[in-house]
C-alpha cells in the first residue's frame, strides 16, 4: 500500500513538472507569434482556442446559473485575460526568466499575507533581494516597461488565484474554467483582431496559436487537475514555485537568452522565497 501511494505521489510530481515545462515552452512558442500578430493577438488566439476546446469537452450547463455565479465567472475571466495579456507584453520586452520571476511575486505576496507569521517577512526579504539583483544586473535586457508589465501580471496572478478558488467552489468539474476562459477570449479577441489584422486568419498563424493554447493552457491545466487529486495542495504549490527557474531554462534552450551567475542567483532567491512562503502559509479564507 505504501509503495503504491509513493508511486502515485511520484506520478503526480511528474505531472506538475511536465505541466510547468509545457507552460514555459509554450510561452517561448508564443514569442514566434509576436512579430505577426503582436502579444495581444497571440494571447487572444491562445484563449480563444483554449475556450473552444474546453467548451466542447466540458459542455458547461448555464441554465441554472444565478447572478453570483456569472459574477464569479466574469471576475475569473477578467483575471485570466489580464494575467495572460500582461505577461505576454512583458515577455515581448524582457527575457522570459525575468518576466516569470517578477510575475511569481503575486502568489508570493499572497502567501506572505495569508501566513501572518513573523517568518513570512524573511521570505519577503529574500524575494526582495532577488528582485533587487534583477533590477541592477541580474539579467541583460531588463527594461522598466517590461518589468512593469510583469508586475502587473503578478497582481493579476494573485487575483486569478482568488477568483479561481471562488469559482471552483461554485462550479463542478472544469465548468467554471471553461466559462471564464470564454469570457477572457471575448475580452481579448477584439483587441487581437485590431493588432493582428488579416494575419489573425492566416492558417499558419492559426495553427501556431492552437499549439500555444495546447502547450500553455490545455496540457498544463489537465495535468494539474489530475495531480491535485494525488498530492497535497502544499506540495503542489511548492512545485509551482519552480516556475521562474523553468522559465529561465526554456528561455535559454529555445530563445538563446543569457542566464548569468547573478541572474541564476536572483532566480534562486525568488524560488526559495516562494517555496518558504508556501510552506509556512495558512489556507486563504
Amino acid at each position: 500500500m505504501t509503495e503504491v501511494r509513493t508511486r502515485t505521489r511520484a506520478d503526480a510530481v511528474l505531472m506538475v513538472l511536465v505541466g510547468q515545462f509545457s507552460v514555459q515552452f509554450g510561452a517561448t512558442a508564443a514569442t514566434g507569434l509576436f512579430a505577426r500578430v503582436g502579444p495581444v493577438g497571440a494571447v487572444s488566439l491562445r484563449l480563444a482556442f483554449a475556450a473552444l476546446v474546453l467548451l466542447v469537452v466540458c459542455r458547461p450547463r448555464v441554465r441554472h446559473l444565478g447572478r453570483r455565479d456569472w459574477a464569479a465567472v466574469a471576475v475569473f475571466g477578467v483575471a485570466l485575460a489580464g494575467m495572460n495579456s500582461l505577461i505576454y507584453e512583458a515577455i515581448a520586452r524582457i527575457p522570459l526568466g525575468a518576466a516569470v520571476t517578477l510575475e511569481v511575486l503575486g502568489p508570493l505576496v499572497l502567501s506572505v499575507v495569508a501566513s501572518r507569521r513573523a517568518s513570512s517577512w524573511v521570505w519577503a526579504g529574500l524575494a526582495l533581494a532577488g528582485v533587487a539583483l534583477l533590477g541592477r544586473a541580474g539579467l541583460t535586457g531588463l527594461t522598466l516597461t517590461g518589468a512593469l508589465f510583469a508586475l502587473g501580471a503578478a497582481t493579476m496572478w494573485a487575483a486569478y488565484i482568488l477568483a479561481s478558488r471562488h469559482a471552483g467552489g461554485r462550479f463542478e468539474r472544469l465548468d467554471g474554467l471553461a466559462l471564464a476562459m470564454t469570457v477572457g477570449a471575448v475580452l481579448t479577441v477584439p483587441f487581437g483582431v485590431v493588432a493582428g489584422g488579416a494575419a489573425m486568419v492566416d492558417p499558419v498563424v492559426l495553427g501556431w496559436g492552437f499549439a500555444v493554447a495546447l502547450l500553455s493552457s490545455l496540457v498544463p491545466y489537465s495535468l494539474e487537475l489530475l495531480a491535485l487529486r494525488r498530492m497535497p495542495t502544499s506540495t503542489f504549490s511548492v512545485l509551482m514555485s519552480l516556475a521562474p527557474a523553468i522559465a529561465a531554462t526554456a528561455g535559454f534552450v529555445v530563445l538563446g537568452q543569457e542566464v548569468t551567475v547573478v541572474s541564476a542567483l536572483a532566480i534562486a532567491l525568488v524560488v526559495a522565497a516562494s517555496i518558504g512562503a508556501v510552506r509556512t502559509s495558512r489556507p486563504l479564507a
